[in-house]
C-alpha cells in the first residue's frame, strides 16, 4: 500500500508524536479576566417635588405681596416733620394701599367688566365678518380671493394700536341720516378697531382649517352632486370647527388683554380708571404697584382659565393625520 501524499490523508493516531524541545518555554495562555466590583457612589437624598400652582396659590401670592407692600409702606420713616398729636395724626394719616384698593375696587371692577363688554363685542364682530372673509379667500373668482387676501394680510400684519387710532380717527363721530343723527361713541369706536385684527386672524384660521381637509371630502361630495355651496356650509364648515376652536379662544384672550389699549384713546375702561384712582389718591408713589398690581391680577383671573380650557379642547380635538 502507497504511503499518503497529504497530511489530511495520515490518521490522527497514526501522527506521529511531537517531542517539546526542552529549551522551548510553554505559551502562554490568555484567561478571562475577573469582573471588577462596580464603582460605588454615595446616594444622594432625593429632591423633594414642588407643588404645582392652582388658582388658590396665585391668589394667596398676589395677597401676600400686597400685605407686605403694606407693611413696608407703614414702616416707612416720616422724615424730619414734628411729631403730631395722636388724634390729629389719626384723622389726617394717609390710607394704605390694602385699603384704597378694597376702597375702591368696585369702580375697578366695573371698569373691568366694561373691558370684557368690548372683547366679546370686538370678537363677535370680527368672527362674523372674518368667516366671510375667509370663504372669500377659497372663491372661484381670482379677483374676490385677491381682494380677500389683501385685506387679510393688511389687517392682520398692522399694529392694534395703529388700527385703534386709524378706528377713532377716521370714523366720524356721529352719522346723520334724514332727520336722524346717530352718535358714534368712543367705545363704539374702539369695538371696530379691535374687530379689524380679529377679522384678520379669523379669515386666516378658516383658510387654514379648510386647507387642512384631505382633498377626498371635496370629491366625495362631488360624487354626490353637491354643490360648491352645499359642500362648504354642511361638510367643510362642521369640520373646520374643532380646528378652529382651540385657536380662536387664544385670540380671544388676546384681545381681552389688549382693551387696556382702549386707554389711550380715552375710553373709560378699566386701566383709564385706574389712572383715575391713583390721581384721586394724591398721586402717591406706594399706591402705583397696587392698585395696577390689582388691575393685572383681575386680567389674570379672568384669561388664565380660558387658556386651561383652550388646552383642554386642543387635547380633546386633537386632528390625527
Amino acid at each position: 500500500m502507497s504511503s499518503p501524499m497529504f497530511a489530511r490523508d495520515v490518521p490522527f493516531s497514526a501522527a506521529p508524536a511531537y517531542d517539546r524541545p526542552a529549551s522551548e518555554k510553554p505559551m502562554a495562555v490568555l484567561l478571562e479576566p475577573k469582573p471588577r466590583a462596580p464603582l460605588e457612589f454615595p446616594k444622594l437624598p432625593a429632591l423633594p417635588r414642588l407643588p404645582k400652582l392652582s388658582t388658590t396659590h396665585c391668589l394667596m401670592i398676589a395677597f401676600a405681596i400686597l400685605m407686605v407692600a403694606q407693611v413696608a409702606n407703614g414702616q416707612a420713616p416720616a422724615g424730619d416733620a414734628p411729631a403730631a398729636p395722636v388724634s390729629e395724626a389719626t384723622t389726617t394719616a394717609p390710607a394704605t394701599p390694602l385699603t384704597v384698593v378694597l376702597k375702591w375696587a368696585p369702580l375697578l371692577l366695573k371698569g373691568f367688566i366694561f373691558n370684557i363688554v368690548i372683547s366679546v363685542a370686538s370678537m363677535a364682530l370680527g368672527t362674523i365678518t372674518g368667516l366671510l372673509l375667509g370663504l372669500g379667500q377659497i372663491s372661484q373668482r381670482k379677483w374676490v380671493a385677491k381682494l380677500s387676501w389683501f385685506f387679510t394680510q393688511f389687517f392682520r400684519n398692522s399694529p392694534w394700536l395703529v388700527l385703534l387710532f386709524f378706528a377713532m380717527f377716521m370714523i366720524p363721530f356721529q352719522i346723520t341720516i334724514g332727520s336722524v343723527t346717530i352718535p358714534l361713541p368712543d367705545w363704539f369706536k374702539a369695538i371696530i378697531g379691535f374687530s379689524l385684527p380679529v377679522m384678520a386672524n379669523v379669515s386666516e384660521l378658516l383658510r387654514g382649517a379648510i386647507r387642512s381637509l384631505p382633498s377626498g371630502q371635496w370629491e366625495a361630495a362631488e360624487s354626490l352632486a353637491f354643490t360648491r355651496t352645499q359642500t362648504i356650509w354642511k361638510i367643510i364648515l362642521p369640520q373646520c370647527v374643532k380646528r378652529m376652536l382651540p385657536p380662536w379662544m387664544n385670540l380671544y384672550s388676546l384681545i381681552t388683554m389688549a382693551t387696556v389699549l382702549a386707554s389711550i384713546v380715552g375710553v373709560g375702561e378699566m386701566l383709564t380708571l385706574t389712572a383715575q384712582v391713583h390721581a384721586a389718591e394724591g398721586g402717591r408713589p406706594e399706591l402705583f404697584a397696587p392698585l395696577y398690581g390689582f388691575a393685572g391680577l383681575c386680567f389674570f383671573a379672568y384669561c388664565w382659565p380660558i387658556s386651561k380650557l383652550t388646552q383642554r379642547l386642543e387635547r380633546r380635538f386633537n386632528v390625527k393625520t
